[in-house]
């Protein structure tokens, strides 16, 4: 008979970051679909007189507010990661060894080349998912700033003001523009690629990595934890 392993349950991601997460995951769909909108334009017949037709300023609206809310999320998040749990923190992300180039490889055998988990395997994140959300984190803060850099020509807002010397190095608001918008399709990726590992991860691992991030518990083969 074979033996049965023991798990150990255990909290790995705070409300905080659960929060975070999802919080996060709304505002990317709702920035990328009303994004994809401005971006691309469709014709609108109106069927009365279009002042009392509103759709593109409901469009925008949406965008700006969601914009607005995916900037303090991200700044709650910041903030996290120096005194949220260990799981949270920035220093998990970082890399730091050698040991951490090894867990990349031994991660990328995985995802990749589909071979079985073997070893240790970290509580929160992996090293490579863990340095990718840190690289991502920059990636989102571009996005925000060229955001409010090209909504600072239209509002009084200081937010809007704060990012507006964005558009100086790209030379003016077109080509800011165009790099907001042609980001949208790294955070399409992004997304698609993140929520099969996830799922993927779910499945080789079995540790409830999909349910954790609703509940923030994990269940670990005790042989396997990290030291």
């Amino acid at each position: 008979m074979t033996a049965r392993a023991n798990y150990r349950r255990i909290y790995v991601w705070e409300l905080p970051v659960r929060a975070f997460h999802w919080i996060n995951g709304f505002c990317l769909l709702t920035l990328g679909l009303t994004g994809f909108l401005i971006g691309q334009p469709f014709s609108v017949s109106y069927a009365q007189e279009p002042s009392y037709q509103y759709i593109f300023g409901t469009i925008r609206f949406l965008h700006f507010a969601a914009g607005y809310l995916f900037l303090v999320n991200m700044l709650v998040r910041t903030y996290w990661g120096f005194v949220g749990n260990r799981y949270a923190s920035w220093k998990e992300f970082i890399p730091t060894s050698r040991q951490w180039l090894a867990d990349v490889i031994e991660t990328l055998k995985v995802d990749i080349l589909q071979t079985k988990v073997e070893g240790r395997v970290a509580i929160g994140h992996n090293r490579l998912a863990g340095f990718i959300y840190f690289l991502t984190m920059f990636v989102f803060a571009f996005q925000a700033l060229t955001g409010f850099a090209l909504f600072a020509s239209m509002s009084t807002s200081w937010v809007g003001k704060a990012a507006a010397w964005i558009v100086f190095p790209f030379g003016n608001d077109l080509a800011v523009r165009q790099w907001h918008h042609g980001m949208m399709w790294f955070y399409v990726l992004f997304s698609i690629v993140h929520i099969y590992l996830v799922f993927y991860h779910d499945y080789v691992e079995g540790r409830g990595t999909t349910s954790s991030m609703v509940g923030g518990w994990k269940f670990e083969r005790e042989d396997r934890l990290e030291p």
